[in-house]
């Protein structure tokens, strides 16, 4: 009850990812990413330990398909899992166990991955990919809550979704973008208006981590707070 995608910014480097469910809490369970590194997704009786360690594997130097190959060979209960992976270079996986509840799917297109379990249609997938590939300038984050919506309008779940979220890394150890909704009527569309809202913020934000001297009060902000 869960789809999703990892994406990669062939122009900017950044990587991310989003999510959506119709459980609470997606973001802290599903979604994870690393600057310069990759982004990864678990779901379907969400093992959180798999990201982390997805993302150990890419620093290492493995490519998307070689960490997980290595992640499901070393999981016990890989037929319960369903993940995706996106290195920096923009190499794609994706894994599906056994017993992954249909209508399930999976996707692989330029520079992303998606997946989707206990969904309408097994198309979900291929409708987010499309999405993502179709306007490769925008900025990668729009691009990704995007392809979440052209999921939901491709089927979506059974149920309600009520909790998505969106992170995106850039140059620094902490995400360029890490915002969730949770017990919304309308997550994803909200999710779209947090990104619209933080977008012109998240440069300032950056410069005032790792250059304070120059950082400009983001608009409507008052001097010296956050």
């Amino acid at each position: 009850m869960t789809f999703s995608l990892v994406g990669r910014c062939a122009r900017t480097g950044q990587l991310g990812a989003a999510v959506t469910t119709s459980s609470l809490a997606v973001g802290s369970r599903c979604s994870f990413a690393r600057a310069g590194v990759g982004a990864a997704l678990t779901q379907h009786r969400t093992d959180p330990r798999l990201g982390p360690c997805a993302l150990d594997l890419l620093a290492r130097g493995f490519s998307a398909a070689e960490a997980m190959k290595t992640i499901v060979a070393e999981t016990p209960y890989r037929d319960w899992r369903q993940l995706a992976l996106i290195d920096a270079a923009g190499r794609t996986a994706v894994f599906s166990g056994a017993h992954v509840r249909a209508e399930r799917g999976e996707a692989q297109g330029r520079d992303c991955a998606a997946i989707a379990n206990i969904v309408r249609s097994a198309t979900i997938p291929q409708a987010m990919v499309e999405s993502f590939e179709r306007a490769p300038d925008r900025p990668l984050a729009q691009r990704l809550v995007e392809a979440l919506a052209a999921g939901e309008e491709a089927g979506g779940e059974f149920v309600p979704v009520t909790s998505a979220a969106l992170i995106v890394v850039d140059r620094e150890s902490f995400p360029y973008v890490d915002l969730r909704v949770d017990d919304h009527a309308t997550p994803i569309a909200e999710l779209a208006r947090l990104w619209s809202a933080y977008r012109p913020e998240a440069d300032a934000y950056v410069v005032r981590a790792v250059d304070p001297e120059r950082a400009v009060p983001p608009p409507g902000m008052v001097a010296g707070k956050v």
